[in-house]
């Protein structure tokens, strides 16, 4: 089963078809397996204080500038516009709550996800963590997972700054900048999700880079579906645990080097 499935991830459009289906198989495991829950459920109040005070604090300061500097709705252009902004402030609201929930979400939840990850990667291939969970083994993993994610949105945000001076150059810079932005984008979620279970394995990112690039299309349809995820309104809420989940599934099928010699060695123990 498992060879068929590498097999046809080979090819370009099945393996795209297979990596884009991991958010949504992760769906289903959560369903199967309701004991995962319990690792989001934190994370997930966190992320919903967040998302409502930022929406609610967003909207009533607009709706304040709105009332100051709005013209009289007396006249039938002036309800047309205040509705018009309104219709405005909404999609900037929208797009706020996008990346600031992305950025935020994963810094809350990323001790959780660590937890996660492992959870599930324990239910589907078996493989036990050697450390029991203690709360001293969760702070100081905590603190190294929130360090960690801060370094990588500190160099996600660097390279888009850079790409947003690209967009400058006259003639072909908006052509790169259009082609290069969503491809970092892209990139930036696999290495965000995948490293909970690449780093877990202990791979430098060398290690992490060759395995990535050596499943390329199957990461790119894992990105793209988690990307989709993420740009549906709600859905958000649910996208970073089944993203986490759905990489910890893309590493059973598609395991690197690292964990086949592990497994070989465990087995000669035995």
């Amino acid at each position: 089963m498992i060879d068929a499935v590498r097999s046809a991830a080979v090819k370009p459009v099945a393996g795209f078809a297979r990596g884009f289906s991991y958010p949504l198989r992760a769906a289903r495991l959560f369903r199967q397996r309701p004991g995962l829950l319990r690792y989001l459920a934190i994370p997930f109040l966190i992320n919903l204080l967040v998302f409502t005070v930022t929406v609610y604090f967003g909207l009533d300061l607009f709706q304040g500038m709105l009332e100051t500097y709005a013209p009289s709705t007396d006249v039938w252009y002036g309800v047309l516009l205040y509705y018009l902004a309104w219709t405005v402030a909404l999609l900037l609201t929208t797009v706020v709550v996008f990346f600031s929930f992305t950025v935020f979400g994963n810094l809350i939840a990323s001790p959780f996800n660590e937890l996660l990850s492992e959870r599930t990667e324990a239910l589907i291939c078996g493989v036990q963590n050697d450390q029991p969970f203690s709360l001293q083994r969760f702070w100081t993993e905590s603190r190294y997972a929130i360090f960690v994610e801060i370094k990588k949105l500190a160099v996600f945000v660097f390279c888009m700054v850079l790409l947003f001076g690209i967009n400058f150059i006259p003639g072909i810079g908006s052509l790169i900048y259009a082609v290069l932005a969503p491809a970092l984008t892209l990139f930036f979620l696999v290495v965000e999700y995948m490293a909970f279970v690449l780093m877990r394995k202990q791979l430098s990112f060398a290690e992490q880079r060759r395995y990535i690039f050596k499943h390329s299309i199957l990461m790119l349809g894992y990105a793209c579906g988690v990307f989709c995820m993420l740009a549906i309104p709600f859905i958000q809420f649910f996208c970073i645990p089944l993203a986490v989940v759905g990489a910890t599934l893309l590493w059973c099928d598609f395991p690197g080097v690292e964990w086949q010699n592990q497994s070989h060695s465990t087995q000669s123990n035995r």
